[in-house]
This record gives structure tokens, C-alpha cells and sequence, in this order.
């Protein structure tokens, strides 16, 4: 049930952080995985990291905010792989700051990068898992698709639409049997996040006081919910906002 043998996964931003997670779980399950990001040196180390675990991967250098890159880079993953069944929407980026003091050039990198990202390369594979008879689409969310936070506007907006992107992409592709869905990190042990605690004071305290389990998520503790939405045990869940974050979100 949750074997994905022979199936091949594209994961954007998949170098690093919860990506390179959420890839490694994939790649245990036995997908082949491509890794989709612009730090050709970092995927490289991915690449290695993965195939260190007896996996098959490889790496395209990608700019998820252009059209024709994101083109690209599901004709090569196709070309070296032979199909495309699962994509991870993973890619982001953040820039704290309160919406007074916000630049537009600044909103509208965050939304590129966080939202834009996920309906191009969305779209891009559509054709291809629709040929396939059906296939997966995993978009990550955060916590601040629940919660607002003054330091995140742009990221937070972001984050809201992807709940609402992955409902309307799960209702219209239903028919070809792909089902999309959303996971929802909550602080995770990232490079990001640590940008975060030095930028943000007492974050570290405040998460790990909310927080049931009483820790930061590790990378590796995304890789169960990527295998499970990107498997056939996951078959008939669609359009859902699944929270990963240690009981974060449930605390009042």
C-alpha cells in the first residue's frame, strides 16, 4: 500500500530542509527521485545524500518562478525517468518583516516563490500524470496557513492561498484520478527556521512552550507524510490541509 516502486518524484527546493525530508522518505518507498532547485551545488550534495541511501536521483537546475524553466524541468525529469507521477510543491522563501515595512518587490518574491511556484509547476505536470492514468501532488503549507504572525504577511498569504490552491486543483483533476493535497509543517529544524530564531526574539522559547511533543520537527519527521500522500493508501484523500507539527496547532 504505501510502495512506490517505479514511480518518479519531482521535489522542488527538494536540496535542503523539509524537501530533501520529504525526499528521502519518497526515495525509501523506492521512488526515483529528481530534485528541483537553482543551487546546483546543494542539490549535487542532495543527489548524493540520497543515492548514499541506495536511491535513484538526479538534479535539474530550476527557477520555479519562471514558466518555461519550470517546462523544462518536467521534460528532463521525464526524459531521464521516463514517467512523472508525484510532485512536491516545497519551494519557498521568507522575508520578516511587518506589512508597513514591507517592500512590494519583497511581496511579490515571497508570493513568486510560494505560491506561483506550485500552480506553474502544477499545471506543467498535469499532462503528464493525466497520461499516466492519475498521480500525486503534495503543496506544503505552514502553520501560518492557520495562524498570522506580524513578522510573515507575504509568507503568510502565501501559505493561506496554498490550502486554497490545492482544494480547487484537487476538485478540477479529481476526473483523471490525481489527487492533491496539502501538508501543513509546523517549526521544523530547517535553515530557514534558524534565520528565524535569530530574527525573531524568543521564538525558540514560544515554540518549544506550545508545542506537546516539546521539540522542533526534524527534517526526517516529514518523510511519513510525504510517503503516505504520494502512495495509494492515500487514494481517496483530496483537497485536505494535513498539520505536521508536533501538536502545535491543536494547543489553545
Amino acid at each position: 500500500m504505501f510502495d512506490l516502486s517505479g514511480k518518479v518524484a519531482i521535489v522542488t527546493g527538494g536540496n535542503g530542509g523539509i524537501g530533501l525530508g520529504m525526499a528521502r522518505g519518497l526515495a525509501g518507498a523506492g521512488a526515483a527521485i529528481v530534485i528541483a532547485a537553482r543551487n546546483a551545488e546543494k542539490s549535487r550534495a542532495a543527489v548524493r545524500d540520497l543515492e548514499a541511501r541506495g536511491a535513484s536521483a538526479s538534479a535539474v537546475e530550476t527557477d520555479v518562478t519562471d514558466e518555461k524553466s519550470v517546462a523544462a524541468m518536467v521534460e528532463a525529469a521525464i526524459a531521464r525517468c521516463g514517467r512523472l507521477d508525484i510532485l512536491v510543491n516545497n519551494a519557498g522563501t521568507n522575508i520578516r518583516r511587518p506589512a508597513h515595512e514591507l517592500g512590494t518587490a519583497d511581496w511579490h518574491k515571497v508570493l513568486d516563490t510560494n505560491l506561483t511556484s506550485a500552480f506553474l509547476c502544477s499545471k506543467a505536470v498535469h499532462p503528464a500524470l493525466k497520461r499516466n492514468g492519475g498521480g500525486k501532488i503534495i503543496n506544503i503549507g505552514s502553520m501560518m496557513s492557520i495562524f498570522g504572525a506580524s513578522f510573515a504577511p507575504a509568507y503568510a498569504a502565501s501559505k493561506a492561498g496554498i490550502v486554497q490552491f490545492t482544494k480547487s486543483i484537487a476538485c478540477a483533476w479529481a476526473r483523471d484520478n490525481i489527487q492533491a493535497n496539502a501538508v501543513l509543517p509546523g517549526w521544523i529544524d530547517t535553515d530557514l527556521t534558524r534565520r528565524a530564531r535569530d530574527e525573531v526574539p524568543g521564538l525558540n522559547e514560544n515554540v518549544l512552550r506550545r508545542t506537546p511533543t516539546g521539540r522542533w520537527g526534524a527534517i526526517d519527521d516529514m518523510a511519513g507524510i510525504a510517503v503516505f500522500l504520494a502512495s495509494p493508501a492515500s487514494d481517496f484523500i483530496t483537497g485536505a490541509a494535513i498539520p505536521v507539527d508536533g501538536g502545535y496547532s491543536v494547543q489553545g
